[in-house]
């Protein structure tokens, strides 16, 4: 290999899934303030939101988004706004 082309921080980082809590070791170049230990070494830290142990593509599960339940809400929010009108036109009348 060649002197003096390659980055001088190339070390192992450690990889950690937010949303399963999964930890993996590679190397990279990534600048870190975060460090983490494993198996007693302390390494770098790298937080990722998605990893292969939770993308649904690699995983075979996709997550299903209440939307009974996200429209419960909505209606529950702005039902009182519903009743006022209502109660206008009953007067109205």
């Amino acid at each position: 290999m060649k002197q003096g082309i390659h980055p001088e921080n190339y070390r192992l980082v450690a990889f950690k899934d937010m949303s399963n809590e999964d930890v993996f070791l590679s190397k990279s170049t990534a600048d870190t303030k975060e460090t983490i230990e494993v198996d007693g070494v302390e390494y770098p830290l790298v937080k990722l939101e998605i990893s292969r142990t939770s993308h649904p593509f690699y995983t075979g599960k996709s997550k299903l988004i209440d939307t009974a339940g996200r429209i419960d809400k909505f209606k529950n929010k702005y039902a009182k706004f519903k009743k006022e009108d209502k109660k206008e036109e009953k007067s109205e009348e």
